[in-house]
């Protein structure tokens, strides 16, 4: 089956955001080498942690730096662009990078709501505009568009492949009622995942690009050498979201074992919950649980996050994910 890789672009405390593009560089390459299907970058704002800001821009440093992986957004966060910008951004990458580049869309705003506003003033009235701005997206790419007064000329005729990306049964619905592939993110809010691929297959209305439900599910992955190690790369991660939960959103904290003894009942019970996507252990457990995941719910694509500090860990841990797929 196919596997993908999400890049956040994470930013590590004694490390500056050069050093975040550079290992962007670095873990694409292993993509690259690896044989993942695709490398999608989130988009994100106003978090110290995180250098996927610019998330075209990013996507063409990617592509120039990789051989044959697509590339792509996962997501553009459409309400805070105009459609049309959007069109033409993918169309330039599109025609300079044949076949290898998607676009993915959500509806979240992927920062805080003051923040929001200032990435768009009318980012409200986009949200409730979003399926009209997915169609228009779909109307600016293809040779349809020929006849319109507004063009987006370097994009049309590029038909960049459009995946709907979601964390609730809201996003299932669109994907579904439009034919597209969809994405879950299970990596951060796993809560809706069955409810959310049951309903986009159940109702599922085929627009002559896919034929039949596609569903790629996003899932962080850590494997170490041991069960132990594993779990000291992880409290990197588990930090992210403590800080989320604690509002002290910061760079990515070095691992440190001790974390595990600095989180409430109610802290550990609400991670526990966020992270329910999350596959974190040696190979042999990874490989297990993975199989049953991607069983359980009829995955086509699996698609892994993989928020680890140390950059030799992450590439391992790569190595390992992409043996285990290849092998269900």
């Amino acid at each position: 089956m196919n596997y993908s890789f999400l890049d956040l672009v994470y930013v590590k405390e004694n490390h500056t955001i050069q050093d975040a593009f550079n290992e962007l560089k670095v873990t694409a390459q292993k993509a690259d080498e690896l044989q993942f299907t695709r490398y999608w970058l989130a988009e994100h704002h106003n978090m110290e942690g995180v250098a996927s800001n610019a998330t075209s821009v990013l996507m063409g440093y990617v592509a120039a730096n990789t051989h044959k992986i697509r590339v792509g957004s996962g997501g553009v966060m459409l309400p805070n662009h105009s459609p049309l910008a959007i069109a033409e951004q993918f169309g330039t990458l599109a025609q300079i990078y044949p076949n290898r580049v998607d676009l993915g869309l959500g509806r979240a705003p992927g920062t805080d709501g003051l923040t929001a506003q200032h990435m768009n003033e009318n980012f409200m009235q986009n949200v409730h505009e979003f399926p009209k701005n997915v169609s228009a997206i779909q109307q600016y790419i293809s040779t349809e568009n020929t006849e319109s007064k507004v063009r987006a000329f370097v994009a049309e005729g590029t038909n960049v492949p459009v995946y709907m990306l979601g964390s609730s049964t809201d996003s299932a619905v669109l994907a579904a009622a439009y034919g597209l592939p969809y994405a879950f993110a299970s990596h951060f809010a796993p809560q809706q995942l069955g409810a959310a691929f049951k309903f986009y297959t159940d109702e599922f209305q085929p627009n002559g690009e896919i034929s039949a439900p596609y569903k790629i599910a996003c899932v962080n992955v850590i494997i170490g050498e041991t069960t132990e190690d594993a779990k000291l790369s992880a409290s990197s991660f588990y930090k992210m979201f403590l800080g989320l939960i604690r509002n002290q959103r910061s760079k990515m904290k070095q691992p440190d074992m001790a974390f595990y003894d600095d989180w409430s009942v109610v802290e550990e019970a609400q991670i526990s919950q966020m992270t329910a996507g999350s596959f974190i252990g040696d190979e042999e457990n990874v490989a297990r649980n993975l199989k049953h995941f991607i069983e359980r719910y009829q995955i086509n694509e699996i698609m892994m996050s993989c928020p680890i500090y140390s950059v030799e860990k992450r590439l391992y841990t790569m190595e390992k994910f992409a043996s285990i797929i290849s092998k269900i």
